[in-house]
């Protein structure tokens, strides 16, 4: 038999936050056949507008959803690390209308045809409930991006965003909320909060400054995680880690 893919395990573990699944369950889910596709950095994986028959599956890097304006300015939606299924709802909805792009270098992915999402959620009724509140969760995280972007302010937006991701890469097992590797720029950044780069950088000084959090090269330390929390009205209930 062959070994599934390491990402497939890390996409099992994201499922097994928020559903149970019995042992055959979980074999089935690592069996899901997939192609190894790998991208540059600002790279689309999935141009907007295209019709696709396969879902992607983060397994090195980042990658993210983001929208275009005719002027080139963008917004990032949303932000996926090793594990996360960025469009496992295309399953069901195949033409994509949000673009997905690398963040880093080197981003790799698996290419997980719908047959095969869709071959295993009608042979298994609890896969099938398990992908469908992993897809609510990604909703729920994009309407807290939502609050984010118009209620709080920029330096309160970025310690949300940080305290998030340091919660979703704890639980995914590739670091601690205290110290984790984070691939993207302080740009990509920018374009996830609203703003511009430089105000950016005011944001990071700040945070430092108020002895927070640090970004040096690709490793965060959240020095303070109370403080972070107070910072950005963090609650990670809206992570549904209820498990």
């Amino acid at each position: 038999m062959t070994e599934p893919h390491p990402a497939l395990r890390m996409f099992l573990r994201r499922l097994m936050l928020r559903s149970d699944l019995s042992e055959e369950e979980q074999q089935a889910v690592l069996s899901l056949r997939c192609q190894v596709a790998r991208a540059l950095p600002n790279m689309d994986i999935v141009p907007p507008g295209r019709r696709v028959n396969y879902s992607c599956l983060v397994a090195e890097g980042l990658a993210g959803r983001f929208g275009q304006l005719r002027d080139g300015m963008r917004q990032i939606t949303a932000i996926y690390i090793p594990g996360d299924m960025c469009d496992l709802h295309s399953a069901m909805l195949p033409r994509v209308e949000w673009a997905l792009q690398g963040l880093s270098a080197p981003l790799t992915y698996l290419k997980t045809p719908h047959e095969e999402l869709l071959r295993v959620s009608r042979a298994y009724p609890l896969i099938a409930e398990a992908f469908w509140r992993d897809c609510v969760a990604d909703a729920s995280i994009l309407s807290q991006w939502v609050v984010s972007l118009g209620r709080r302010g920029s330096m309160a937006r970025a310690a949300h965003l940080f305290c998030e991701m340091a919660l979703r890469i704890e639980r995914a097992g590739l670091g601690t909320r205290q110290t984790f590797e984070f691939r993207a720029t302080q740009a990509h950044i920018a374009d996830a909060l609203g703003i511009t780069p430089v105000h950016m950088n005011r944001v990071m000084r700040s945070l430092r400054q108020q002895g927070a959090l640090s970004w040096a090269g690709r490793t965060v330390h959240i020095l303070d995680w109370e403080a972070l929390v107070r910072i950005g009205g963090f609650d990670n209930g809206y992570l549904e880690f209820r498990r």
